[in-house]
């Protein structure tokens, strides 16, 4: 019999990936629409991009600590319950197996069928088997703070520089319309991208990221076109 060759599921970058295109796409936004409204209020190039690199650092702070903080409410909370099941199991493995079956029933086996597999993954590994048939937990959802931390953080700041670089690359009275373009190519972009990576709709992806990029630069434009006129 030929052997299979292994299956590659998109579902193990869910993690990941999430962390990277929102960090990303809020790089890309945040530190362009902050651009935008600072350059609309007729400030020079300097304070432009002072501005816009501390809306950089600031930003990829923030998502840092954000995810951080987020995904170790988590963790803390799939611990719990497996400190839980531990101590079921310990208490009353009989009942933790005839619970197992019972799951194991509504998916569609026999009575006898399922109590064999039960107690069959209950020697192999019981927390195991109850951590992904009956908390739904299992190595691909697990919660990786440090991980969701960084690749936030990272993204934000490689997502910020494309906005900082067409500071540098346009001219002073072309800046916001300049940023603004670049910002809703590189959002495309990234749209794509981050739905091909995810197997889902390419054009989707970008229209959805596309859409709100204008929205938000055509807003903090309104503003600082209004503060340079009052202020």
């Amino acid at each position: 019999m030929p052997m299979r060759h292994p299956e590659h599921h998109l579902l193990s970058r869910a993690g990941w990936l999430r962390a990277a295109v929102l960090g990303a796409n809020d790089g890309i936004l945040s530190t362009a629409s902050l651009i935008v409204g600072v350059a609309a209020a007729d400030a020079d190039r300097s304070a432009v991009l002072i501005a816009g690199i501390a809306g950089m650092v600031a930003g990829a702070m923030s998502m840092a600590a954000g995810e951080y903080v987020s995904v170790s409410s988590q963790s803390d909370t799939e611990e719990a319950e497996l400190t839980r099941e531990r101590s079921e199991l310990a208490a009353d493995p009989v009942g933790e197996t005839e619970e197992l079956a019972e799951i194991y029933v509504k998916r569609g086996l026999d009575p006898a069928l399922a109590a064999q597999v039960a107690r069959q993954l209950m020697a192999a590994d019981a927390l195991e088997a109850h951590a992904r048939d009956e908390l739904g937990m299992n190595e691909i959802t697990a919660a990786r703070p440090v991980q969701a931390a960084l690749s936030s953080a990272a993204s934000f700041a490689v997502g910020a520089a494309l906005p900082l670089a067409t500071v540098l690359l346009a001219p002073t009275s072309a800046l916001p319309v300049a940023v603004s373009a670049a910002a809703l190519a590189f959002l495309a972009l990234l749209g794509v991208a981050g739905a091909k990576a995810g197997g889902s709709d390419a054009m989707k992806g970008a229209v959805r990221v596309t859409f709100w990029g204008a929205l938000a630069m055509a807003l903090t434009y309104a503003i600082g076109t209004l503060s340079g006129t009052v202020l």
